[in-house]
C-alpha cells in the first residue's frame, strides 16, 4: 500500500519535507482556495503538482473535490456545477491525478462533539457524545421535531444537559460542530462566520422533505453525468462512508453500510465508481463489520483511510489509538495487501493503493502548540503512520 498523507496546501503547517522524512510517499491534498462549484483549472492543478514533486513526492489523491449542495439536491445550480465537476476531472487527468475522494453527505462532513477529549495517557482525541449532540440539535438548532427522533434515554440525558449547561459551553459546542470539524473541509462554513447557527438552520433547511430514495436518485443523476468522463480518462472515484454512519439532524443517509454501498455501487455499475475504505468512520456505527466489509468491497475500493474507533453506549464513541479498537486495522491492512496482490497478477504496472493514517491524537509538544485542523496533529499522524507501516511489513512477512 502506498504510504499517504493528508496535506492542506501551502499553508499547511506541515511542510513537505518533513513528511518525505518519515516515510510519506504520496500526498493527499485539494485546491481548497478554489470556490465550490467552480472550475479547477489545468494551471492550478499544474501548480500544485509541481510543488509537490519538487520535494520528492506524487500528489496520489484528491480529497476532495467537493460536490455542491446544489448537485446533491438537483437543484440551484445543479447544471453548471455538473459541468464544471466533469471539467475539473477532466483537467486532473491531464495532470496525471487519477484517483478522487468525496462525499455526498448533505451539509456536514463529519460531526465530533469534543475535539480534546483526555485519554488515560495524556493524548487528547476526538470523540462524539450523542446527548450533547441530541442538545445542539433540539435546543440549539431548535429543530422542529427533533426531539421525538431521539430514544427516550437520549431524551433525558438533554433534560440534565439543559439544566447544567453554561454559555460558553453552549458556544464550544455550536463552535465544534459546525466550525471545526466543517470549516476547514465543506466549504460551507468559515471562522469569519458571524451567526454560524443561522448559517447551518438554512442549510439544514433546503433538506426538509428530502427522503433517503430522493437523495438516492440525485447520487445516481450526479455519477450517471461524469460516469463518460470517468471512462474515458479511467478516474476512480472513491465515495467517503457517512461519518457517523447513522442519521443526523433528520438529513437523509445513504452511505452508513452494506446496503448502502451494495445500492451505491450498482446504480452505476463501473470499476470508476468506488470507495474510499474509511475503517474509523464505519467502525463508528455498531451496525458494521469493517474487515467483513474490506472484503466485500476490497475490488472496488480505490482508497483507505485507516483509523480506528471504540463504541460505548447510546451510540457514544471515541477515536481510539491505531492498535485497537473496532476498526482492527491488521486484518483490515492484510486483506487490501491480498487485494493488491490480486491487482498486479492481472496488471503488474499498476499503482499501489494508496492509504493514508486517518486522524490521531493530539500529544507531546503538539498539545501546547496546537496549529493544527482537529484530527490532523503531526505527532499523533505519524505515531499511527509508523504503526501502520509496522503492521503492512508483519504481515507481508507472515505471508511470504
Amino acid at each position: 500500500m502506498e504510504k499517504t498523507w493528508r496535506w492542506f496546501g501551502p499553508g499547511d503547517s506541515i511542510p513537505l519535507k518533513h513528511l518525505k522524512q518519515i516515510g510519506v510517499e504520496g500526498i493527499v491534498t485539494a485546491l481548497h482556495h478554489i470556490p465550490n462549484g467552480e472550475v479547477w483549472s489545468r494551471h492550478e492543478i499544474q501548480k500544485r503538482r509541481r510543488l509537490i514533486e519538487s520535494e520528492g513526492l506524487r500528489w496520489s489523491v484528491v480529497e476532495s473535490l467537493p460536490v455542491t449542495e446544489d448537485i446533491k439536491l438537483a437543484a440551484g445550480e445543479n447544471d453548471r456545477h455538473l459541468r464544471n465537476y466533469c471539467t475539473s476531472l477532466e483537467n486532473l487527468a491531464m495532470e496525471g491525478i487519477h484517483t478522487v475522494c468525496y462525499n455526498f453527505m448533505p451539509v456536514i462532513d463529519w460531526i465530533r462533539t469534543d475535539l480534546y477529549r483526555p485519554n488515560p495517557d495524556g493524548t487528547l482525541s476526538l470523540y462524539f457524545d450523542y446527548a450533547r449532540f441530541a442538545y445542539f440539535d433540539c435546543y440549539i438548532l431548535k429543530r422542529k421535531g427533533a426531539l421525538e427522533e431521539y430514544p427516550e434515554s437520549i431524551r433525558l440525558e438533554t433534560e440534565k444537559i439543559r439544566k447544567t449547561i453554561t454559555p460558553a459551553e453552549e458556544e464550544k459546542l455550536i463552535h465544534n460542530i459546525i466550525i471545526k470539524t466543517q470549516g476547514f473541509v465543506s466549504g460551507n462554513f468559515s471562522e469569519k462566520d458571524k451567526q454560524p447557527v443561522e448559517l447551518f438552520t438554512k442549510l439544514l433547511a433546503r433538506y426538509e422533505g428530502v427522503n433517503k430514495e430522493q437523495l438516492r436518485n440525485h447520487f445516481q443523476h450526479f455519477m450517471s453525468v461524469i460516469a463518460p468522463v470517468l471512462i474515458k480518462h479511467n478516474i476512480r472515484m472513491c465515495i467517503h462512508p457517512d461519518d457517523p454512519p447513522f442519521p443526523v439532524l433528520g438529513l437523509p443517509r445513504i452511505v452508513t453500510g452494506q446496503e448502502g454501498l451494495d445500492w451505491l455501487l450498482k446504480c452505476v455499475d463501473i470499476p470508476q465508481n468506488g470507495l474510499t475504505f474509511c475503517a474509523g468512520s464505519l467502525s463508528s456505527g455498531i451496525h458494521n463489520d469493517v474487515p467483513a466489509l474490506a472484503a466485500r468491497y476490497a475490488k472496488r475500493t480505490h482508497f483507505v483511510h485507516l483509523r480506528s474507533t471504540n463504541v460505548f453506549e447510546n451510540r457514544n464513541f471515541a477515536e481510539s489509538d491505531h492498535l485497537s479498537g473496532r476498526g482492527h486495522l491488521v486484518e483490515v491492512i492484510r486483506i487490501f495487501l491480498e487485494e493488491e496482490k490480486r491487482r498486479r497478477k492481472e496488471d503488474p504496472g499498476c499503482y499501489p493503493i494508496p492509504m493514508r493514517p486517518d486522524h490521531g491524537p493530539l500529544m507531546l509538544s503538539d498539545i501546547d502548540n496546537n496549529i493544527y485542523n482537529p484530527g490532523y496533529s503531526f505527532y499523533g499522524r505519524m505515531k499511527a503512520l509508523a504503526e501502520l507501516s509496522g503492521m503492512m511489513e508483519a504481515i507481508k512477512y507472515m505471508n511470504k
